[in-house]
């Protein structure tokens, strides 16, 4: 599985494990930046790995800054992006598999190393059950966004 990896310098600090984490599990990484501990805007970063997901040259995404919050909102506004700020182990799978879940949003001024790395197994280890009630949640939420 392609991964995108996306930080602004909030999250700068949990980019490194979050990589190591993804490399262990042995998916790769596309590293869409920061690269470093400077001032950035997270929308601008929360945008390149989006624009992979949608374009199918990765297939998640984990997005941090330093809540998680900020990374989640300007990501779910490119169509086809569904990322959710997940701090415990449980939603970060199933938001996966109950709600298609496909960009993993960390807070790395909430979350420790530890946790981090536990998140993104659950995260990627889980599957879209896209079947019965899951699969007409999904869709009437696709529906929304042609609809607005």
């Amino acid at each position: 599985m392609k991964v995108a990896v996306a930080c602004d310098h909030a999250g700068f600090g949990l980019k490194e494990t979050v990589v190591k984490t993804i490399k262990e599990l042995g998916h790769k990484v596309v590293d869409c930046g920061t690269c470093g501990c400077e001032r950035v805007d997270f929308p601008d970063f929360a945008a390149k790995a989006a624009q992979l997901l949608v374009k199918k040259k990765a297939d998640r995404a984990v997005l941090i800054c330093g809540s998680g919050i900020g990374m989640c909102i300007a990501a779910n506004k490119v169509h086809g992006v569904y990322a959710c700020v997940c701090h415990d182990a449980y939603s970060a799978r199933q938001g996966v598999e109950h709600d298609n879940m496909n960009a993993l949003c960390l807070g790395a001024l909430v979350i420790g190393k530890e946790l981090a790395a536990v998140l993104i197994k659950e995260f990627l280890a889980a599957r879209y059950f896209n079947r019965g009630n899951y699969k007409k949640r999904v869709d009437k939420i696709q529906a929304l966004e042609v609809k607005f």
